[in-house]
């Protein structure tokens, strides 16, 4: 069977990290999305999203197909029905479509196509539909992740040299995972540390965590959980509740708590997120979708940092801070709730941060990870410059 994760109508609501990828490739939890449904399926997945994104992420369609709404983390019992659909029957909770079984010609016209059966499930499963539930379902999802990647293996040896309080058993290390006089706590939740990843000296963990590959805690960080930092990453200060998909650093002391950050960002030297309000309201945050703040109903949400987006030393993010793709910030105060991609500046004001500055930048951040920045990392970019020019400076 072919399989298809395909972003609904609503992927708006997650933007700014869907601007550069399909909803199924956001990192919740320790994997992707895409790559949870691999694993559990047995199968590659190919993409039905975007047109912009086609390129990077093409499309892959067969006689019959399965496509799978993206937005979904699967489980062992939803995996089993999808895989069950039988052809132009669609699996669905209530109106929303799980997943439905097509032949090649109604793939790219889905929403157009009428099921033969509408099966619907009574399974209960996590779904992402705002860009706040990535670290509000981070820890249901790091627990299930924890026990998809290490049942029935064994962790490399945890060093002697650690001060552990918990069970260490919930303690795993890939191959040449490394931590040394840390301080580790299992007592709510596991620790998990990916192949070639380094947690150093005085650093102080509490679960349910994941360092993802080649990651690196720094001496002296204190994290709490439920926080995910993704592959080929740099992590020091205060960390609360943050996800990092990957390839961005957030190196130097200061303090940030639920909080998303995308890939290949970098926030400077002693920059602070607040996440709580001193009115200790439920926290308005910047929806694409409705080109307006919303209600979040939480009382803690930090900073959603778009894609190669960064700041300068000491910035300071009020609650509840949306920072689009490409965007550098910096300045003395507190920056503004909103600041849409490609910008450039702060509290003294904001210009466009041109593209071919943008691009500049991306080719030499991309280039230290070993990784080129494509015609296509390009030309994605030059779609979304254009598609958020509306937004700025209003």
């Amino acid at each position: 069977m072919n399989y298809i994760l395909f972003d609904s109508f609503e992927r708006n609501k997650l933007l700014p990290f869907v601007y550069t990828r399909p909803v199924a490739d956001i990192r919740v939890g320790i994997l992707t999305i895409r790559e949870k449904w691999e694993k559990l399926l047995g199968e590659k997945t190919s993409t039905l999203s975007e047109d912009y994104l086609s390129k990077k992420y093409p499309l892959v369609k067969a006689d019959e197909n399965i496509l799978i709404n993206g937005s979904v983390l699967p489980t062992p019992a939803l995996v089993t029905k999808v895989k069950g659909l039988k052809k132009g029957e669609t699996l669905a909770k209530s109106d929303f479509v799980i997943a439905i079984r097509l032949g090649s010609d109604d793939v790219e016209k889905m929403n157009e196509s009428k099921s033969d059966t509408i099966q619907q499930s009574t399974l209960e499963f996590l779904q992402i539909q705002n860009n706040w539930d990535i670290f509000s379902l981070n820890e249901a999802a790091l627990l299930a992740d924890f026990e998809l990647l290490t049942k029935n293996r064994t962790s490399q040896p945890v060093s002697r040299t650690n001060f552990i309080v918990g069970d260490p058993g919930l303690i795993f290390l890939e191959e040449g995972a490394k931590a040394e006089y840390a301080f580790i706590n299992t007592t709510d939740g596991p620790v998990y540390i990916g192949k070639e990843a380094e947690i150093m000296e005085g650093a102080k963990i509490r679960g349910p965590f994941a360092l993802c590959e080649h990651s690196v805690v720094k001496m002296d960080a204190k994290i709490y959980g439920a926080t995910t930092i993704g592959p080929h990453s740099k992590i020091g200060g205060e960390i609360n509740n943050v996800v990092v998909f990957g390839y961005s650093n957030k190196a130097h002391d200061g303090f940030m708590g639920n909080s998303v950050m995308g890939e290949w960002c970098n926030i400077g030297a002693g920059s602070n997120t607040s996440n709580l309000k001193n009115t200790y309201d439920f926290i308005r945050l910047w929806s694409y979708d409705e080109e307006s703040f919303v209600n979040t109903g939480l009382q803690f949400c930090g900073l959603m940092l778009g894609d190669h987006s960064k700041c300068g030393i000491n910035t300071m993010f009020n609650t509840g801070t949306v920072i689009g793709v490409s965007s550098n910030i910096f300045g003395a105060g507190y920056q503004r709730n909103f600041i849409p991609g490609f910008s450039w500046g702060g509290t003294h004001g904001l210009q466009t941060f041109k593209l071919d500055r943008a691009f500049k930048v991306a080719k030499a951040v991309m280039a230290r990870r070993g990784i080129t920045f494509s015609e296509t990392d390009q030309d994605i970019l030059t779609h979304i410059f254009k598609e958020s020019s509306s937004r700025r400076f209003r």
